[in-house]
């Protein structure tokens, strides 16, 4: 196994790890004040898949940050724009369309507008 598909497995790990928490009674609600998974479908592969991210509200929206953002491809499928996705919080799914925008430094920032307005 390379060096570059054990990182991987171990992202994964720890992705699962964190939505277990998330989800978990008690340690869940403190979490999910500010972890949320994310649900969308592949812009390019069609498949549909899901990860925890960190939130925080700005109005009405949501604002997802891409720590690290070379490093990893979910926000891209928002690029332009952007594309539906659902947010899970606290055990509730809301479906809404995300925009992705990188700045001049780099920095990366996901725009979600939930559909019900949650």
């Amino acid at each position: 196994m390379t060096q570059e598909s054990l990182v991987r497995r171990g992202i994964r790990g720890f992705n699962a790890g964190v939505v277990a928490l998330t989800e978990a009674p008690g340690i869940g609600k403190v979490l999910g004040k500010s972890f949320a998974q994310i649900t969308y479908v592949g812009r390019r592969s069609g498949r549909t898949f899901s990860t925890p991210v960190n939130y925080r509200r700005s109005g009405s929206d949501y604002v997802l940050a891409a720590v690290m953002p070379d490093k990893k491809q979910w926000w891209r499928n928002f690029l332009g724009e952007g594309a539906p996705m659902s947010l899970r919080i606290d055990g509730v799914d809301h479906p809404g369309h995300a925009v992705a925008t990188r700045d001049e430094r780099g920095k990366v920032t996901v725009r979600v507008r939930l559909d019900d307005k949650a």
